[in-house]
């Protein structure tokens, strides 16, 4: 099980002499009305100021060379998330049939799990208003002994390729969707300004939300990168996944003790309109930007050992299965 390698202590990022306005305020923390998501962080400030944007800079001006070239590599794949679609439109009458032929192509395209779900508008920032109304998730594996050495710059840089992986998959992939007469644009970037990508991989199928705040998955765990494809092609949709999840966070401490920022709650909370786990920002942010990502959680999480999410989901699945013919039969 990978352990946290030296990670320095918890200070404060001198950015700001005033605490800017609270992240987990901006994030919604304690509505229990359905709005939707504001930027608070990783976010391009074309679609304007952010409390938090000189702590985006400061995490930045730390890169190293090497996270910096997989920067550039993810920058030059995305300049073509959009372009031209071709005039004939190939008819889709079989929209499972097609959904298999995109993930297919994805897969080919190199990625490790596919889903397809649709865009709905609480899955976008409250900016947007795309005219799409389907996104199909990827996820690509990170190297695991790159990544067993959170929170320092080796695994920042495997994070970063492996974006770079992302943005090439996810382009890749919606060229090929508007070679076929349809609309695409492609999201392979930390920075997706206008939809939220976890949600949407978890409405797909690619896992659940962890007590962490991101997502697990039977595969790898919470060790891999996300990427989007939202289109207007007929496709069959995916369907959420349990794989167990909730019935191991609510009793490991694993991520919640490894924390050096102490941010990760052992109790669900309400977060615009919805009870869910949720980490603190405000105590979280700061120690992931002097750590250049830092990581820890996923990677201390037992789901995102090698080859251990297919066991864990069916031991965790089966004794809940055990515990509730045990509740019926008391009845």
């Amino acid at each position: 099980m990978v352990k946290p390698h030296h990670p320095p202590p918890y200070r404060a990022v001198p950015v700001y002499p005033v605490q800017p306005r609270s992240g987990n305020e901006i994030n919604g923390l304690g509505l229990r009305d359905k709005v939707r998501a504001r930027h608070v962080f990783h976010t391009n400030p074309a679609y304007g100021p952010h409390s938090w944007l000189l702590l985006n800079r400061f995490f930045t001006s730390l890169s190293t060379w090497a996270t910096v070239t997989g920067r550039i590599r993810v920058v030059w794949w995305m300049r073509r998330a959009v372009g031209p679609v071709a005039k004939l439109k190939r008819a889709v009458t079989d929209p499972g049939a097609m959904a298999a032929e995109v993930k297919e192509r994805a897969k080919g395209f190199g990625a490790g799990v596919v889903g397809i779900t649709r865009l709905t508008e609480m899955a976008q920032y409250e900016h947007s208003n795309l005219p799409y109304h389907t996104a199909i998730c990827i996820g690509i594996p990170m190297d695991r002994v790159e990544m067993s050495e959170v929170p320092q710059p080796r695994s920042a840089a495997e994070v970063m390729k492996v974006y770079g992986d992302v943005a090439r998959n996810v382009v890749l992939l919606a060229e090929w969707i508007r070679a076929q007469g349809w609309q695409a644009k492609a999201y392979g970037d930390s920075q997706s300004t206008d939809i939220l990508q976890i949600p949407l991989a978890i409405e797909a199928g690619l896992g659940t939300l962890g007590k962490h705040g991101s997502i697990i998955g039977k595969e790898y765990g919470s060790n891999y990168r996300l990427g989007t494809v939202v289109t207007d092609m007929p496709l069959a949709l995916d369907a959420p996944v349990d794989i167990g999840v909730d019935d191991l966070c609510a009793t490991c401490r694993r991520c919640t003790i490894d924390c050096p920022a102490d941010a990760i709650s052992d109790a669900r909370q309400w977060v615009r309109g919805e009870e869910k786990w949720y980490v603190d920002f405000d105590k979280c942010v700061p120690y992931f930007s002097i750590t250049g990502g830092c990581a820890i959680c996923i990677e201390v999480c037992p789901w995102s050992e090698e080859g251990r999410g297919e066991m864990l989901s069916q031991q965790l699945l089966k004794k809940r299965g055990a515990r509730t013919r045990q509740a019926v039969a008391a009845e």
